[in-house]
């Protein structure tokens, strides 16, 4: 079986649980404060940004926190435990296939429900900006090329802390331990984008990322700017050691009983 096939497969699988219906709910709830505060977009002239500029930043902000990662965490310990429940690992185990290609196969499941929040995202994003506008009578909607840039580095700046998700969800076998810890691990983050190791921390790329963003667009706040050196070579580094991890121990609870 091909590598594309097994995706398919995987793709196949998803459809019966309900992890898009909880990444949708949870972009739903994200916008609605942002729907219900939307007059304080007008009162961010200190910081030299424009209404629909801080309406956008403040809900990308949001959800590059603690919303998306949150997302992530509880998508991949969904991902493992729907086969895990009905015994569909042990069968796809039984294959003629690498177990390397059935762990990268549902990382490549994972990175698309990435993609797929994100996508909800932006519409959430054009329908609030869109409500808000008829209500402010001020246009709150800005150009989707723009949009999709943000997009686009939200997501890439995702790889390497997704990674480090299905990792744990693949290693440790129990869910409430796996959930717990990848929250944990997301907290933290605010406070790490504040120190020049930040780009050791894989759970703050995504926030370190839109919040430079941020300063990028408030005129008057000094924001930290991403550097590619060294951030792009560790983030490399540790997509690949966490993939490598989560090839060496899929399976490996299943293969033993």
């Amino acid at each position: 079986m091909s590598f594309i096939s097994l995706v398919s497969v995987e793709f196949m699988k998803i459809k019966r649980s309900r992890i898009l219906f909880i990444l949708l709910a949870a972009t739903i709830i994200l916008w609605l404060p942002s729907i219900l505060n939307v007059h304080l977009n007008f009162g961010m002239q200190a910081e030299g940004i424009s209404p629909e500029n801080n309406f956008f930043i403040q809900g990308f902000m949001a959800m590059s926190w603690f919303m998306f990662p949150a997302s992530m965490v509880v998508g991949t310990v969904l991902l493992n435990q729907t086969e895990r429940m009905n015994k569909g690992i042990i069968k796809m185990l039984a294959l003629p296939i690498h177990s390397m290609k059935l762990c990268l196969a549902k990382f490549m499941v994972l990175l698309a429900l990435a993609a797929a929040q994100l996508l909800m995202m932006a519409g959430m994003y054009y329908g609030s900006a869109a409500i808000c506008s008829a209500a402010q009578d001020y246009n709150f909607i800005l150009p989707p090329v723009f949009v999709a840039k943000e997009m686009g580095l939200l997501f890439l700046s995702a790889i390497p802390m997704t990674a480090f998700f299905y990792m744990l969800s693949v290693s440790i076998q129990t869910p409430i331990f796996s959930v717990g810890i990848g929250l944990a691990s997301i907290v933290p983050s605010v406070l790490i984008i504040n120190t020049k190791l930040w780009f050791a921390y894989p759970m703050s790329y995504p926030f370190f990322v839109i919040t430079s963003e941020y300063g990028k667009l408030a005129a008057n706040l000094d924001t930290a700017q991403v550097t590619l050196i060294p951030w792009i070579p560790v983030a490399i580094a540790v997509t690949l050691i966490t993939l490598f991890i989560s090839c060496i121990r899929f399976g490996q609870a299943e293969r033993r009983e």
